[in-house]
């Protein structure tokens, strides 16, 4: 690439304005305003109506202080108030590394909090130079005499020793009126957001797909064009199983993908450096299939850390240049996402290969801004990862070596930033100096904020993800229901990474054409950190690629104070017409979070009041009722209970609520058994044991229909195997027993050789049950089932009864025998042939 992508390139254009004030010259220098901490540095600041001297400037800090200046105030006359609003423009020349805030306040109302990054105190060679913008709506403007104030804000967890640590200088500030209607409501830096949504860290399935739209709409980064990373790895089976669906979800939601594909370990490059046949095969492949749905593609994933070659990674840019432009021609590349790994000597690394011990070829490249250098210029956007505090560490911070890599920033990144991941381990924790009540939490938010205020685009590291996760994690998404998503606390009474990304994306990262919207409760809020967003996700271009476009309302009410606050607030909203949508804020689980709001009549002003707890921010997803589209309840699914009974589980659908129908057999009548369900579970009791039914489900005042889903009320239930117990004569050890009841299909049991009569697979239930059913899963490996097997059945381990004998059948055995007592289980293989005998999963049937 011959020339970088600049960071100030993100984001819609800002329309040009008139000057109503200018405080300093632009020039790299505070020289013209007082000293700081100096007896002439002044709070208060009236710009005089035939405009500002040099000399006045004088009694100006040169930053804020939280220590020693605190807090500006800048008066100054309006005739006229503009009727498209006014810029805030902030240019900052130094700033601590802690991430200083800047709350600015219109006239006593909140009008954004900037988010400053800063290297003094990293030990840095380079300086890092920002301009920071700023809309203000005319609402929070007024004829005559107006106040501009400027304000350090603690972090929200942090105490007043944090203060000293609250500084920055500036180069000069400016007011100016815009000449036409602002595309964006630019709070500081626009900014992008978003996770990863994947099952058992590798797969990008069935439960990745349902669980991706309810973690993003969560999160608050749904419908605004905010980025997903997509990384279904080549060299793991069934890693990208469901991927067409997954980028069809984000494209549903409006939202971009970073993709990552090639798994890069063992690629050999051919004599002119390209990439081998093979290598290249699979990159054509992936794009032909998924590119009209990604817009940027990552080179490679932390190359030192996982020992990669520069060569190979110079390879796959290369090909992403040319073949994967043509291909997909608006496509963006992305530098591999750095860790910054040194020599081997210095810091090991994994994926050692022969004899040579190094980390990356070369050794130690990735740590080096000069090799770096070379993967930068054949690249679109760079990249960096980090944790904890690590972006801010002299030497392998993400923040700190970019710098290396581009000789500083003179006006924000040299190069467009797309950080593939960041986020904290439950192990990290806030500088003691910070003085933070929840250190666990402080340092999350804090890493984001690190983000909002340098980088354009970054992704949290993993929805799902032990140590680094959002919501809890350990099972298997493919059984889980979406709707019980619940929140993963790193400590006990400390605020949540969720509650945390929610409060800062809706805050940064919502965007559209801003809406009017006028605070009803000024005095109650007249310097109060809350916080109103309200965008038109409508006017927003469609994504490259995919087209994606969004319909939504989106109107955020964020509090940045650390008590409960009031809002109410009335927003003009695009259309005179009843709305109608989600509402989420505070809960522990998905279902707690959100609820379904009717009726919402604008004339077109609407208003919203909450009253929000400490860091708490509520978002509403608005669209004309008009618009929404009825929808089917989509994976309906059925499971007995004991009774016999039925619970039903399906994915939600646009509406307040739900009714349930049921027949008997597969053609009898379906008849409302359940009306107003506003959950997406309901649970049926009222069945005769061995009769089949049939289910279907709607949205109230729908009539399209799910599909239908049919069972036999039996009462039998599978067993809890949490606590078994296995062991087999077979497979010399080589496959752990435990894979055929792990909750995983895609993990198993297997013999390791072709099937032998013989081999026996063994369970210890724990203690007694009286079972009548077996299931033998092997749907991946559908040949792999037993050719013959005989059950048998102990109490005590020492005494066996055989209770069933049979053959095996593709894909899956279901065994049935006569109730008995048992807490031992053998499964004697009686026949052979040429597959191994495996069991991706076990279940053993009870109605106890």
């Amino acid at each position: 690439m011959s020339k970088l992508t600049a960071a100030n390139d993100t984001g819609p254009v800002i329309p040009h304005g008139t000057l109503i004030w200018r405080l300093g010259q632009h020039d790299g220098s505070a020289r013209e305003f007082a000293v700081s901490g100096s007896s002439g540095a002044k709070a208060e600041f009236q710009v005089a109506s035939s405009g500002v001297r040099a000399t006045s400037l004088k009694s100006i800090p040169s930053g804020l202080d939280g220590t020693t200046e605190p807090e500006l105030s800048i008066d100054y006359q309006l005739d006229k108030i503009p009727m498209n609003g006014v810029l805030f423009r902030v240019s900052i020349l130094d700033a601590y590394k802690a991430v200083p805030q800047m709350s600015v306040f219109s006239n006593l109302q909140l009008s954004g909090i900037i988010q400053i990054a800063g290297v003094a105190g990293a030990e840095e060679q380079y300086n890092f130079r920002k301009t920071y913008e700023l809309y203000i709506p005319k609402e929070q403007l007024q004829v005559g005499s107006n106040e501009l104030k400027l304000q350090v804000t603690r972090g929200l967890y942090s105490s007043s020793a944090e203060d000293k640590f609250n500084w920055w200088t500036w180069d000069d500030l400016s007011l100016e009126s815009l000449n036409e209607p602002i595309k964006e409501p630019i709070h500081g830096s626009y900014t992008l957001t978003g996770t990863m949504v994947n099952n058992k860290q590798f797969y990008f399935d069935e439960g990745a797909v349902a669980h991706l739209p309810y973690v993003m709409k969560w999160l608050g980064v749904a419908y605004s064009g905010n980025i997903m990373r997509a990384s279904c790895a080549s060299d793991v089976g069934r890693s990208c199983s469901n991927m067409e669906e997954y980028y069809k979800v984000l494209k549903d939601y409006n939202m971009q993908a970073v993709a990552l594909y090639l798994y890069t370990g063992d690629i050999k490059l051919k004599d002119d450096g390209s990439l081998s046949d093979e290598a290249a095969k699979k990159l054509t492949d992936y794009f032909r299939q998924y590119s009209p749905y990604f817009q940027y593609y990552e080179v490679d994933n932390e190359p030192g850390l996982f020992n990669r070659s520069k060569a190979v990674n110079l390879a796959v840019a290369q090909w992403l240049n040319t073949k994967g432009k043509e291909i997909a021609p608006y496509l963006k590349t992305v530098a591999p996402g750095w860790a910054y790994w040194p020599e081997y000597q210095q810091n090991s690394c994994g994926n050692q290969k022969g004899g040579v011990r190094e980390c990356g070829d070369p050794d130690g490249w990735e740590r080096d801004p000069k090799q770096r250098l070379e993967l930068e210029q054949v690249t679109d956007l760079t990249n960096g990862h980090s944790y904890g505090d690590s972006y801010i560490f002299s030497n392998g911070g993400s923040f700190t070596e970019n710098l290396k890599t581009f000789g500083g920033a003179a006006d924000g990144l040299a190069k467009k930033m797309l950080t593939t991941e960041f986020g904290t381990s439950d192990s990290h924790v806030d500088a003691y100096q910070y003085g933070a009540t929840e250190r666990t939490a402080a340092v999350f938010d804090r890493i984001m904020r690190a983000h909002i205020g340098y980088a354009d685009m970054f992704i949290q590291h993993a929805a799902f993800f032990k140590d680094f996760s959002l919501f809890k994690y350990g099972f298997n998404l493919e059984e889980h229901d979406p709707a019980k998503t619940e929140i993963y606390y790193t400590k006990n009474n400390e605020d949540s990474r969720v509650s945390i990304m929610r409060r800062l994306s809706l805050a940064y990262a919502t965007h559209g054409a801003p809406l009017t919207y006028e605070v009803t409760n000024k005095a109650a809020l007249a310097d109060k950190l809350v916080y109103v967003r309200a965008v038109d996700t409508s006017t927003l271009d469609p994504l490259a690629g995919s087209g994606a476009t969004s319909n939504k309302v989106l109107v955020n009410l964020v509090n940045f104070e650390n008590t409960v606050q009031t809002v109410s607030v009335n927003v003009t909203m695009p259309k005179a017409v009843i709305y109608e949508g989600e509402r989420f804020g505070n809960g522990n689980t998905y279902e707690e979070a959100r609820s379904y709001v009717t009726g919402k009549k604008a004339s077109p002003v609407l208003t919203f009041k909450e009253t929000l707890a400490p860091g708490e921010g509520v978002q509403y997803i608005l669209q004309p009722s008009a618009e929404v589209k009825p929808s089917a309840p989509q994976k309906l699914k059925a499971v007995a209970l004991k009774g016999p009974a039925v619970q039903l589980n399906w994915l939600e659908a646009p509406g307040a609520s739900y009714e349930v129908l049921r027949g008997e057999g597969s053609g009898g009548a379906l008849q409302v058994i359940a009306s107003g369900v506003q959950s997406t579970q309901y649970t049926d009791v009222r069945l005769r044991e061995g009769t089949l039914y049939t289910y279907k489900v709607r949205v109230t005042g729908s009539t399209v229909m799910s599909e239908p889903v049919q069972i036999t009320a039996t009462g039998l239930v599978p067993l809890d195997s949490s606590g078994w117990q296995a062991s087999s004569n077979a497979s010399g050890g080589t496959s752990n027993p435990r894979s055929a009841f792990d909750g995983d299909r895609r993990t198993r049991w297997d013999t390791g050789k072709h099937q032998v009569s013989g081999e026996y697979y063994q369970v210890d239930l724990g203690e007694v049950h009286r079972i009548e059913r077996l299931d033998l899963d092997n749907t991946l490996s559908p040949y792999d089932y037993p050719r013959g097997y005989e059950v048998y059945v102990s109490e005590d381990g020492a005494d066996w009864s055989r209770i069933a004998s049979g053959k095996g059948r593709t894909e899956a055995t279901t065994i049935t025998f006569t109730p008995t007592q048992a807490r031992y289980v053998k499964i004697l293989q009686t026949g052979s042939g040429g597959n191994y005998w495996s069991i991706h999963e076990l279940q053993i049937y009870s109605r106890d």
